[in-house]
């Protein structure tokens, strides 16, 4: 493994682990200072998260894309893979193992912070055909955003306008989109507000790859050589822009 590798699997980790952080801690302080109102508890948490999402790809971006996604990570590699471009199978396996364990350490840190058991498994049951379908909806439009940005040389607007869509699709989604499987995974760690049931983790994470082969479907369709940009994606990393290939 060579170190700049190294350093990108770091990024990915820690990245997605303060991510998922995020989602877990804000659910938790969103549950015990409005115990009484559902509606004020997701919009707590999903502000918490959009802002913390944002963050987070301009601190990780220009080490590793800030994928902290599977998907993401996958459509970047299947993409860009006839135009010799974005990860290579190895690079993507290293990321997925990388935003899985980062995403289960963010939960455990989420529940020390708040004083919780490090590991309680979530006993929220989230398995239902329209919450499969808003994971389908919240992943196809993330995966065409990111990579519709980059195709247009507009990647550096990401940290902005993903945290956005993310947000948003808090609200629009019947799923509150988790649309992320190591996100997906991590977030079983935790009994909390944000926590889904070990159970119900097939049928998202299913969910969402459907979402991913419909997300690149569609950039087939809208942007042929979205491939060719994949080193773009999220954002450029500090590798892309010395060998001259920011947008």
């Amino acid at each position: 493994m060579t170190i700049a590798l190294r350093r990108r699997l770091l990024a990915e980790f820690t990245g997605t682990a303060l991510l998922v952080t995020a989602v877990v801690g804000s659910g938790i302080m969103a549950a015990t200072l409005s115990p009484a109102d559902v509606g004020l508890q997701l919009l707590q948490n999903s502000i918490a998260t959009t802002f913390a999402l944002g963050t987070l790809i301009l601190i990780f971006g220009p080490v590793s894309g800030a994928h902290f996604n599977p998907v993401v990570s996958g459509a970047d590699w299947f993409l860009g893979r006839r135009a010799g471009t974005g990860l290579t199978a190895r690079d993507l396996a290293g990321y997925v193992a990388a935003q899985v364990l980062g995403a289960i350490a963010g939960s455990v840190l989420a529940n020390l912070m708040f004083d919780l058991a490090a590991v309680d498994f979530s006993g929220k049951d989230r398995a239902a055909v329209n919450l499969w379908l808003g994971e389908v909806v919240a992943t196809a439009g993330l995966i065409l955003l990111i990579f519709a940005l980059a195709r247009s040389g507009r990647a550096p607007i990401a940290p902005a306008a993903v945290s956005a869509y993310i947000g948003a699709a808090y609200w629009f989604t019947s799923s509150t989109s988790f649309a992320n499987p190591a996100v997906t995974i991590g977030r079983a760690f935790t009994d909390t507000f944000a926590g889904i049931a070990p159970t119900s983790v097939p049928g998202f994470v299913l969910a969402q790859l459907v979402g991913l082969a419909v997300g690149v479907g569609l950039l087939a369709a809208l942007y042929p050589d979205a491939g060719a940009a994949a080193d773009q994606v999220v954002v450029p990393t500090d590798e892309d822009a010395a060998a001259g290939r920011r947008p």
